[in-house]
């Protein structure tokens, strides 16, 4: 038996109220929350769990005929979605995943399943939440390849990296650098684009671990891309408000820190709740798990780069305050001066019909 999920990812704007889409869903199809099975109800926490809702199925040919490929998708309150492909086949041979992962490799062939699934939860949303900003080109995509049982003629390294070869040793030793296993006829193999899961059992709790994980960082990605043309407005505005005349140029300035504090802290809000989305603390074997997903995606590169952006729009902010209170200071030493020049001149100059 083996069972492949197909992942892709976007952001959809602003954050969303679950339990308002809950609602309003629930009048025309079932909808559940995630759910942690496998573990103690305080070894991992969600804040607000991401809402699943089932997309329609389709027929995808294989290399072992057409199978079905069902789909669902995941909505996150702040603001992202996942929408994930999945085909199974229960009287397969564990063999047999490689084949089909190599069929599959870059999921290229599934790009047309991908939109028309994409298009259908834009539609289904938009009655609920309206037209949601979403770039269809700007995605992370993940495969999760799972089986049922180890083969020792399975061989993960061309199932991860999508193709054939005699791999060196080196390459070998840094894909399977992160495996994983809790009972001996279990595996958790996770590299940059895909993870297998060896499991007699599906491993739904490693899963849903898996891609929330994905999606943080597909968030950490997209306000990483966000604070980039944000900064790059800043540069222009700034030069803009330079070409202007110094008393113009303050109250340029002035607007331009408005906006720059009410973006800063917007993106450091939901930067910090996107690190926060889940908290792993008493199940050291999921723990290590999701820290390792993290780290095999670098999200730790993303987030200081976020980090990085964000201290420099901070910088910007406190440099562009430092010049409006010099430009203020100016700007009182010249009423000054020009207030004692008056003084001087009534004192000097003869006032008609005076003697």
């Amino acid at each position: 038996m083996f069972a492949i999920r197909f992942y892709r990812m976007y952001d959809i704007g602003d954050e969303i109220d679950l339990s308002s889409l809950e609602q309003g869903l629930a009048r025309s199809m079932p909808t559940t929350r995630s759910r942690f099975t496998r573990v103690k109800p305080t070894s991992i926490t969600i804040k607000e769990p991401p809402l699943l809702i089932r997309l329609q199925s389709a027929e995808v040919e294989t290399p072992r005929g057409s199978l079905p490929l069902s789909g669902m998708a995941r909505i996150y309150d702040f603001g992202a979605i996942s929408i994930c492909l999945y085909l199974e086949d229960m009287e397969a041979p564990s063999l047999a995943l490689e084949n089909i992962a190599l069929y599959f490799t870059d999921q290229e062939r599934l790009a047309g399943h991908f939109d028309r699934a994409l298009s259908e939860l834009r539609s289904i949303l938009a009655v609920h939440l309206g037209e949601r900003p979403l770039d269809p080109e700007f995605y992370d995509d993940y495969t999760i390849f799972l089986t049922d049982r180890q083969d020792k003629d399975l061989d993960p390294v061309s199932v991860l990296l999508g193709e054939r070869a005699e791999f060196s040793q080196e390459i070998r030793t840094d894909i399977l650098r992160h495996t994983y296993s809790y009972y001996v006829d279990e595996k958790a193999i996770l590299s940059w684009n895909g993870a297998l899961l060896v499991s007699p059992e599906p491993p739904l709790d490693l899963i849903e671990l898996i891609e929330f994980a994905s999606v943080q960082v597909l968030e950490l990605r997209f306000y990483d891309r966000q604070l980039s043309r944000q900064m790059e407005k800043m540069y222009d505005d700034i030069e803009n408000a330079d070409r202007q005349w110094w008393i113009s140029r303050i109250f340029k300035y002035q607007d331009l820190m408005k906006i720059l504090m009410s973006e800063q802290a917007e993106v450091s809000e939901i930067i910090e709740e996107i690190n926060n989305f889940i908290k792993v603390t008493e199940d050291v074997y999921y723990a290590r798990v999701y820290a390792a997903v993290l780290k095999v995606l670098r999200s730790n590169q993303w987030t200081d780069s976020v980090n990085r952006k964000i201290a420099t729009i901070r910088e910007t902010y406190r440099m562009l305050s430092e010049e409006v209170n010099v430009q203020h200071a100016h700007f009182l030493e010249w009423i000054v001066i020009l207030l004692i020049a008056f003084e001087i001149l009534i004192f000097v100059l003869p006032i008609p019909g005076h003697s």
